[in-house]
């Protein structure tokens, strides 16, 4: 309903009450007074009354308004998840039909190949935090040798001070006591005795420790191994070229190869020693334990440079194989590998032993004996020395082309790692070295297993750590003694030189008129040593502050490698997460299928729900809303009865007989003026019982003689104001 016009509707009502009760005006002036106060009690209680009823209504529409509220987010989060669902079953219906046996197999294939990504990564991050680790020790040595030419340094500076003070009490004082200097020979003297003597000590702990490293050296010479180092760029060329031996490959790795003079490098790190010039029978099994200990050192050492974890075994039962392939398919059937019409490798008996130890066998074969550098070496006259030297060239020889048909193979064979040579099965590779009647060296390399048992009997490879701790301690003995020794001569020649002192002062003393002279020249002597000191001193220092920053600068750019090595590593482990995560999805497409349905499913009837609640909150709304605005139309008109009851209330206690008078008069003016008025009331009260047809009655504050009673109060109000206006034309009830 119109607000505005519940109002109107209201007052005109007001004013054809008026009109039965103008004539009783003046005599009624003292009941009225009393009925007039009643009315604005009661009056002012609707007002309260309905405004509470407007208050319930506004929290009831709030209520509603709320729950509307809360009834769309729910709509509309669950229309975003049935979005969300139906997203996640199209994924999972395209991954349910991507998920054939050659995609899980081709994802499979790509995490395996991802893990050896990641391997190489973890080995370059592990090889990286060793570059690392080396640079942090020598920017810590260098730290070390700074801090100790800095001490130097300062130390030289106090020697120049103290040979200034010295100079200067010379100078002052130029006069000595000859008993003094008598005292000073004496002990000057006794000192150089006992430095002596320290001397011959010294150098007898010397000797000692000399005989101790050779005896120790003569044992790591027979059991340690040699390695062999191959460079970066040799390494990669290589990788490269067994990845894929194409011509442009073949040729860099040679550009890389072709500088290497390994003859040199072999002489370099095989010197003449007495110890290995020993003979002995290749067939013993304490030399082809050294032998095998040997050739597997060196080639694991070669395999961890090239970044394979996986390491060749030695063992007694590879070695005894070796022995009786090599006499039984070389020696007994006079097969010549190499010789002026050379046979190449005996493959017919490689298939029969193999068969015969039911296991995989590769052969490498090289020179032995056959070819050196300071002539040949005999079988009968073979020493230790010639069979180590000889492993050491075939394997450092068989990093290079082979030329012929060969080329790489021999590389090939010592870098693969699960087959050698194109053939699979070698997953635990043992080394079995042996020597042919002709000379030359056969490296035979067996798969061992459970059941051949070439793995049992097997050698520790560490077997030189004994001998080089012994050899280390001696050489350390040695060191110590040399220095010791170094120390000793040092102070016999101090000793020797302060004897030499002490009687040039003795004599210089006897000699009184040169005795101050002496005292002044040698003090200026010492300042001037001191002052040498000193220079030498701070070039040292300057040379070691310049070697840290050096070393710290490599530390960093050893660090910055490591992080960018760290960073890949992390890249490909996520590379490899994502695959794996492929392959489980692949793998699961059925059950994801399934719950993507499922949940799919339940969005669905999610959204279902949540519409429907949506549906039934607006509809307590819309019934809220229209009843707040019957209760805000109803305080209105409540607002508006206190209103005139209180203008009645004021005309009617404020007015004179006179005034009653004229009021009087002015009714019978607005009976006269009134009849439009009075049809209007009428028009009005029809208007009012239509709208009780159509809305029912307005909600009422008091009992019906109240309302009856009031409403007679307002019609005389406004037969009040109707005075009132006259009288005071400036005053207004209503804005």
């Amino acid at each position: 309903m119109n607000k505005k016009k519940m109002i109107r509707l209201t007052a005109l009502v007001g004013v054809a009450t008026a009109t039965g009760v103008v004539a009783e005006a003046n005599q009624a002036h003292a009941a009225t007074t009393t009925t007039t106060e009643t009315t604005n009690q009661t009056t002012n209680a609707s007002v309260e009354s309905t405004q509470a009823a407007v208050d319930a209504a506004q929290s009831a529409f709030d209520t509603a308004q709320t729950s509307v509220d809360n009834a769309q987010a729910n709509v509309t989060s669950a229309s975003n998840n049935v979005t969300s669902a139906s997203a996640t079953l199209s994924s999972a219906i395209a991954n349910k039909e991507a998920a054939t046996s050659e995609n899980i197999a081709s994802a499979t294939s790509a995490v395996s190949s991802q893990a050896v990504v990641v391997a190489s990564a973890s080995q370059a991050v592990s090889e990286q935090a060793g570059v690392v680790s080396a640079a942090a020790s020598v920017q810590a040595s260098a730290q070390a040798e700074a801090t100790s030419a800095s001490a130097s340094l300062s130390s030289s500076s106090a020697n120049v001070a103290s040979a200034t003070s010295a100079l200067s009490a010379a100078e002052a004082a130029l006069t000595s006591d000859q008993s003094t200097a008598a005292n000073n020979l004496s002990a000057a003297e006794s000192a150089a005795s006992s430095a002596s003597a320290a001397v011959s000590s010294g150098q007898a702990a010397v000797d000692n420790a000399q005989a101790a490293v050779a005896s120790a050296q003569a044992i790591v010479d027979v059991q340690s191994s040699d390695v062999i180092n191959m460079s970066v760029a040799y390494i990669t060329a290589l990788k490269n070229y067994l990845a894929n031996p194409s011509s442009a490959n073949a040729a860099a790795l040679q550009e890389v190869a072709k500088g290497a003079d390994y003859v040199k490098e072999l002489q370099q790190k095989f010197k003449s020693d007495a110890s290995l010039d020993v003979v002995v029978d290749p067939s013993d099994p304490t030399v082809q334990e050294v032998l095998s200990v040997y050739a597997v050192n060196l080639i694991n050492h070669l395999r961890n440079q090239y970044g394979l974890t996986t390491a060749f075994g030695a063992s007694a039962n590879a070695n005894v194989a070796a022995i009786d392939f090599v006499k039984k398919y070389y020696d007994d059937e006079d097969w010549n590998i190499f010789g002026t019409n050379g046979k190449g490798h005996n493959k017919n008996g490689l298939d029969a032993y193999a068969n015969q130890l039911n296991t995989s066998i590769a052969e490498d074969a090289g020179s032995g004996l056959t070819t050196w550098v300071n002539g040949k070496a005999t079988m009968a006259t073979t020493t230790l020395h010639n069979l180590l030297y000889a492993v050491y060239s075939d394997i450092a020889t068989m990093l290079f082309d082979d030329g012929g048909t060969n080329k790489w193979s021999h590389a090939q064979s010592i870098f693969e790692d699960g087959t050698i040579l194109g053939t699979g099965g070698f997953n635990n590779v043992y080394l079995g070295v042996a020597f042919d009647k002709y000379g030359y060296a056969h490296y035979e390399l067996y798969n061992a297993t459970e059941g051949n048992h070439l793995g049992n009997n097997a050698y520790s490879l560490d077997v030189q750590t004994a001998a080089q701790a012994l050899l280390t301690n001696a050489q350390a003995s040695l060191a110590s003694a040399k220095a010791s020794l170094q120390r000793m001569t040092t102070n016999l020649m101090v000793a020797k030189a302060a004897v030499v002192a002490a009687q040039n002062q003795l004599a210089a003393l006897e000699n009184s008129s040169a005795n101050d002279l002496v005292a002044v020249t040698k003090a200026r002597t010492q300042l001037a040593s001191a002052e040498t000191s000193y220079q030498t001193a701070l070039a040292t220092y300057k040379q070691k502050e310049e070697a840290l920053k050096k070393a710290g600068d490599n530390l960093a750019a050893a660090q910055a490698s490591l992080e960018a090595a760290q960073a890949t590593l992390a890249t490909a482990k996520a590379k490899l997460a994502e695959l794996e995560e492929t392959v489980a999805n692949l793998t699961n497409a059925d059950q994801l299928l399934a719950a993507a349905q499922a949940a799919y499913e339940q969005a669905v009837a999610n959204l279902t729900t949540a519409t429907g609640n949506l549906g039934a909150a607006q509809v307590d709304l819309a019934k809220a809303e229209s009843q707040l605005a019957l209760a805000e139309d109803t305080a209105e008109q409540a607002k508006v009865r206190a209103a005139i009851a209180a203008q009645v209330d004021q005309q009617l206690n404020g007015s004179t007989a006179n005034d009653r008078q004229s009021a009087g008069q002015d009714a019978t003016s607005l009976k006269t003026n009134g009849r439009a008025l009075t049809a209007t009331v009428a028009t009005a009260s029809a208007a009012k019982q239509k709208q009780g047809a159509n809305q029912g009655r307005l909600p009422q504050t008091g009992n019906d003689d109240q309302e009856a009673s009031t409403m007679a109060l307002v019609g005389l109000g406004m037969l009040g104001m109707a005075t009132g206006l006259y009288g005071y034309k400036k005053k207004k009830l209503t804005k």
